[in-house]
């Protein structure tokens, strides 16, 4: 299976502060990777330099082969790779369907595989709000609306930074079938997130991180399997 995304050595600090200590990580094409770790392990800042959001201090970020270390976020996300925030970052004050066709682009190979209209097929619950604005939205809806952004980009590889956090359980069920449906359709993802048991049905693999530092990296069925990491890095 190709290598989609891999990730070697990885510093990245904030100011003087050392957040990453030469993390590592691969997802293979067509593979969900879930990255797990309590609050403040560095879940979100791995995204985050995955994406180009922020800069990395050493290391290495290839995609399907290609060094993208260093690009300007802009570049990166060309290069094939959608990133949706933890803190989702809508425009608040234009309706759902603005906020979409704002992040229309064609994919890296110039492919169009995710018009409008199949993404209101793909988010039903969007469709009925598409005159609302984002900032009208529940959190749930803002979570549906910032996946269906990232999707307009036809991306490669789809970030997705605690998806599941701070919303009812019946949007976090919502949001899981959704990743379980783009998972279907054969689309790599990394699904940063504290919620082992959200991951459980979802990902193929796991790396778990504390401290910024990679501490597992195995099948979802050894990670079910093995209780001191569970006990140790998720409270499990």
């Amino acid at each position: 299976m190709t290598t989609m995304l891999s990730v070697s050595d990885l510093d990245v600090n904030y100011g003087s502060s050392q957040v990453l200590f030469h993390l590592k990580l691969q997802v293979k094409k067509g593979e969900t990777l879930a990255l797990l770790g309590r609050n403040g392990a560095g879940k979100s800042t791995t995204m985050k330099a995955i994406a180009g959001v922020i800069a990395s201090r050493r290391g290495r970020v290839e995609l399907e082969g290609k060094t993208i270390t260093g690009l300007p976020s802009h570049k990166i996300a060309r290069a094939g790779i959608g990133f949706v925030p933890e803190d989702r970052q809508i425009f608040t004050d234009l309706s759902v369907e603005d906020n979409l066709l704002i992040a229309t682009k064609r994919g890296a190979q110039g492919q169009s595989d995710w018009s409008i209209g199949r993404v209101y097929d793909m988010l039903p619950l969007l469709k009925p709000l598409r005159d609302r604005l984002g900032g009208q939205l529940s959190g749930g809806e803002q979570q549906m609306l910032t996946i269906g952004r990232s999707l307009m980009g036809n991306p490669d590889l789809l970030l997705l930074d605690e998806p599941s956090e701070g919303l009812a359980p019946i949007m976090v069920q919502k949001i899981g079938e959704l990743v379980d449906d783009l998972k279907k359709l054969g689309t790599t993802i990394v699904l940063a997130e504290q919620n082992l048991h959200f991951c459980l049905g979802l990902a193929d693999r796991a790396v778990v991180i504390d401290k910024g530092s990679d501490v597992f990296e195995g099948s979802i069925a050894d990670l079910e399997a093995n209780a001191d990491i569970k006990q140790r890095y998720l409270s499990v």
